[in-house]
C-alpha cells in the first residue's frame, strides 16, 4: 500500500483549508474546555502535539512527517504561530 505524500505547506485547495480552519476551532474549543477542567495549559498543549504527530504518522509515515517537522522551527521563529504581536 502506497502512502500519500503530506500536502505541502502551500495547498491551493480552499475546502483543505475550510477543513482545517474548522478542525482548529474544534481543537480550540477542547482547549478551553481543557483549561476550564483544571488541565495545565502546557500539558494540554503537549498532548496536543502528541496526538497531532501521532495521527500524521499514522497517516503519511514518519519519514513525510519528519521532513515536515524539519521546517517547523523556522515557521516559529517566523511567528506564524504566535498570537500576540511582536515588539
Amino acid at each position: 500500500m502506497m502512502t500519500p505524500m503530506f500536502p505541502s505547506e502551500d495547498i491551493d485547495d480552499l475546502a483543505a483549508a475550510e477543513d482545517r480552519r474548522v478542525a482548529l476551532g474544534y481543537v480550540t474549543e477542547a482547549f478551553a474546555e481543557a483549561i476550564l477542567a483544571g488541565i495545565e495549559s502546557d500539558s494540554f498543549a503537549h498532548a496536543a502535539l502528541f496526538a497531532a504527530f501521532q495521527e500524521l504518522v499514522s497517516i503519511y509515515g514518519e519519514e513525510a512527517v519528519a521532513k515536515f517537522a524539519e521546517g517547523l522551527g523556522a515557521r516559529i521563529r517566523q511567528g506564524e504561530f504566535s498570537i500576540a504581536s511582536k515588539h
